[in-house]
């Protein structure tokens, strides 16, 4: 008969006995990081009371700074408002939501970033990292709108780990296939976060964050991202990818702020 000698028992308990301490330590905080930083993410979207319906919600956003300052993406502000609309920010959760106007600080084509500026009271704001890049196998989470505001404004969390930092741009093939936009990316080359987690249409804006802390690193970007990526794929893939924060740093510096 096999025996495992009583030190290994003992080791083999011990082991057990703290993975099954650290599993629920690691979903409680992850658990009150959500709860703490919710009210600090926020829906980008228009309002025009002429229109039907008169509410549109396109990304996801968070507050920064001093809470009256939201990041989202680029690519979802509207580069023309029709007459009596407004950008807006979404605030609160559910059916009860309420909006603020907003005012467009800053944006970066480069980073595919935007500054918004909020009315009224501050929000509560979230703390960003510092401008070192993140190392892979990281674990990360995000919260946003994936589903957009259909049933109401519930913001969903997702989580995984950054699997590779990865260049923007991938070459193409054929010279004859570089567009505007990738030649622009090759003289300014930076690298992305790519994500083990699946990110959807609304999700771009959100805040890409430590589990334990809720300290920004990345914000979330599908559309920007995937077209220097997967230029050359015929289908996108599904992966997920992330701007750092590193480079929001910088906008918000050469915003002043």
């Amino acid at each position: 008969m096999n025996t495992i000698p009583l030190v290994g028992k003992y080791s083999l308990c011990l082991v057990v006995s703290m993975l099954l301490f650290i599993r629920p330590c690691y979903a409680n905080e992850l658990v009150s990081t959500i709860k703490r930083i919710k009210p600090a993410i926020v829906g980008v979207g228009t309002v025009n009371p002429i229109a039907s319906p008169s509410s549109r919600l396109m990304a996801t956003g968070f507050s920064i700074l001093d809470g009256q300052y939201i990041v989202t993406n680029r690519h979802v502000i509207p580069s023309q408002l029709a007459p009596k609309e407004q950008l807006v920010v979404f605030i609160g959760s559910g059916k009860m939501s309420q909006y603020r106007k907003a005012t467009v600080i800053k944006k970066s084509a480069l980073y595919d970033l935007a500054l918004l500026k909020i009315d009224g009271e501050p929000l509560p704001a979230f703390k960003l990292g510092s401008a070192d890049l993140l190392v892979e196998g990281t674990d990360v989470a995000f919260t946003g709108f994936p589903i957009g505001a259909i049933l109401g404004l519930y913001p969903a969390t997702h989580q995984g780990i950054i699997s590779s930092l990865t260049p923007l741009v991938t070459p193409v093939n054929n010279s004859q296939l570089l567009a505007v936009t990738h030649i622009k990316r090759l003289r300014n080359p930076f690298l992305v976060y790519q994500l083990d987690a699946t990110a959807y249409p609304g999700n771009s804006g959100s805040p890409l964050y430590d589990k334990k802390t809720g300290v920004v690193y990345g914000i979330l970007n599908q559309i920007f991202v995937k077209e220097g990526r997967e230029s050359v794929l015929e289908k996108p893939s599904g992966i997920s990818y992330a701007i750092p924060v590193k480079y929001l740093h910088q906008v918000i510096a050469e915003a002043g702020l």
